[in-house]
């Protein structure tokens, strides 16, 4: 993967630094078309799209999730305040209420 991108920039660089003029141009981009639209090159591109569709979505999935448990949880650590805990979330010594955030998001998966 980091060839490809080296190449990609070097190729860029190329196009964008070149003195030779609009016919060069066209003729690098046009060459850069027929290769991207080539059958090897678009099944490599479903294939990762595929692999990211797979493997990496599920993982930013989790990190999401985990993410937000983990503000959740933060939010409700923060309310230290008597004056400030919301009428009806609990006793005020971290023991989950009525209050539809603190259910929705601790950590033992009841909802």
């Amino acid at each position: 993967m980091a060839k490809l991108t080296f190449i990609a920039g070097l190729a860029a660089g190329y196009v964008l630094g070149a003195r030779a003029g609009r016919q060069r141009y066209e003729q690098i981009r046009q060459t850069s078309g027929r290769v991207w639209n080539s059958g090897p090159v678009q099944k490599q591109v479903s294939t990762a799209k595929e692999v990211a569709r797979t493997k990496a979505a599920p993982v930013v999935a989790d990190m999401v999730a985990d993410a937000a448990r983990a503000t959740g949880d933060k939010l409700r650590s923060t309310r230290t305040v008597a004056g400030e805990a919301i009428p009806g979330s609990g006793d005020n010594n971290g023991t989950p209420g009525t209050d539809p955030w603190a259910s929705a998001t601790r950590a033992d998966g009841a909802a």
